[in-house]
């Protein structure tokens, strides 16, 4: 079971610290926790081109576990693991995407993304709050901001063809917060074969990972 944390979160911070991997233990699943590139204790380059393929890097970090693992990703590591699936789907079983949706259709939306990065690079102004709370979470402790600036910085995907989806037969489950940014997500789930959509209310982006709402979602998805 791997699980895969968000932009500037890490695997203790997210899996760890809410008992999500505890759980998982219990119900007898062996956790694969992944840091990301440029997160908690993996190497952190400062190079926005070292996190151009940040799926075909998480396959190959996945090159010594089992053949076939079952994965949960939130925001940036649902993103890594969609890619991930994508390429090499027999590699996985039953994969959960979480703070994620109908986005990954479009092309990126470059006037957001120039806000981000302007707040991280301590350009933005101060009634930029959405980008600057980006801003604040790569300023804790213990995070590399030039890192994480750099993974802002990396370049732009393509979006992702709907077509590309319908013969990935996983059992594949969508979770968003209806306050998510990412919202809708209906799209994303209905493109999978397998495909199911759970929604959270009055859940936010940066409160999926803590909601118990989404504790229980994947606890059942997962069969505990």
């Amino acid at each position: 079971m791997v699980l895969l944390h968000g932009w500037a979160g890490s695997y203790r911070e997210t899996w760890q610290s809410t008992g999500v991997d505890a759980l998982l233990a219990d119900a007898g699943r062996e956790v694969v926790g992944v840091d990301l590139l440029g997160h908690g204790d993996a190497d952190k380059p400062h190079d926005p081109e070292a996190y151009a393929d940040l799926s075909g890097w998480l396959l190959h970090r996945l090159s010594e576990a089992p053949p076939v693992v079952d994965a949960a990703g939130f925001s940036l590591g649902a993103l890594t693991l969609l890619g991930a699936l994508i390429a090499e789907p027999t590699r996985f079983g039953s994969v959960l995407l979480s703070g994620i949706g109908d986005g990954v259709f479009a092309a990126r939306d470059e006037a957001r993304h120039s806000r981000i990065v302007a707040a991280l690079e301590g350009r933005a102004d101060d009634s930029e709050t959405g980008a600057l709370i980006f801003a604040n979470y790569a300023s804790t402790p213990g995070k590399d901001k030039a890192a994480l600036t750099a993974i802002m910085n990396r370049p732009a995907s393509p979006p992702i063809d709907p077509a590309s989806l319908s013969p990935i037969t996983n059992p594949v489950r969508v979770v968003i917060g209806e306050n998510d940014f990412a919202a809708p997500a209906g799209r994303l789930a209905g493109a999978f074969p397998n495909g199911d959509l759970v929604v959270l209310r009055n859940t936010d982006h940066f409160a999926t990972p803590e909601s118990f709402s989404f504790i229980d979602a994947l606890l059942e998805f997962f069969g505990e």
